[in-house]
């Protein structure tokens, strides 16, 4: 099995499309989700932003208070390294988990929905294929102003606050283009996902650790004659 990064940006058509793969059967984690996951109380994540950053970034329920927290490390680079120190490996190993669990159940490949994977650079390395959503500057703007009823300054500052989508599309192995009709963009990921199926670069991995457990049982198997007595 491997891995597909799936990243796009503000007003895309991101979430379409992973409903469209969703649709076709894939598998798909969703990194924000964990990150929400993996803070929440009783998990260790949560102990550790407490002890750093303190009580006042909780609310009443007990939960963290991402705006009051957000605010903490608003333009502070070591408490946002802080952070992310915490985080970024009880992130990874929930990602694990999901990966090992779709693992088993027999799938190709897994596609990890990561917003800022081209910003952060972390998880790149994981990758085996990378896939942008992208659509022009003028379209983004357009579907952004209409969804958030925003005017033309407060969405083209969000806009401008993201990684420009023709960098991303730059850095991707693959381009879903979604600035015109929906129906060729969701012909787009249908290829796409055909494409990765016929794939055959799961096979490694999958015949190694085929390879090693029928090792590992071939051991438990000489072990078992030679320590149990015979009848």
């Amino acid at each position: 099995m491997f891995l597909v990064g799936l990243t796009g940006g503000i007003a895309s058509g991101k979430s379409s499309v992973i409903q469209v793969f969703q649709q076709l059967g894939c598998a798909v984690i969703d990194v924000d989700i964990i990150a929400r996951h993996v803070v929440q109380p009783g998990y260790p994540a949560h102990r550790r932003i407490v002890e750093a950053f303190g009580t006042e970034v909780l609310l009443e329920n007990g939960d963290i208070n991402r705006k009051v927290l957000g605010d903490l490390i608003f333009n502070q680079p070591d408490r946002r390294q802080l952070l992310n120190a915490i985080t970024h490996p009880e992130i990874q190993k929930e990602m694990m988990k999901e990966t090992f669990k779709y693992f088993l159940q027999g799938y190709r490949y897994v596609i990890l929905d990561i917003p800022l994977l081209f910003e952060t650079k972390k998880l790149l390395k994981y990758m085996k294929h990378t896939v942008v959503v992208y659509c022009d500057r003028d379209t983004q703007l357009v579907r952004l102003m209409r969804r958030n009823n925003l005017n033309r300054e407060d969405a083209e500052a969000r806009i401008n606050a993201q990684l420009p989508l023709t960098d991303k599309a730059r850095m991707a192995r693959h381009v879903l283009d979604n600035s015109g009709e929906w129906s060729i963009t969701k012909r787009q990921v249908i290829l796409l996902h055909a494409e990765l199926e016929r794939s055959l670069e799961y096979l490694p991995l999958r015949l190694g650790v085929l390879t090693g457990l029928a090792g590992i049982a071939s051991l438990l198997y000489l072990l078992a004659r030679y320590l149990l007595p015979y009848p």
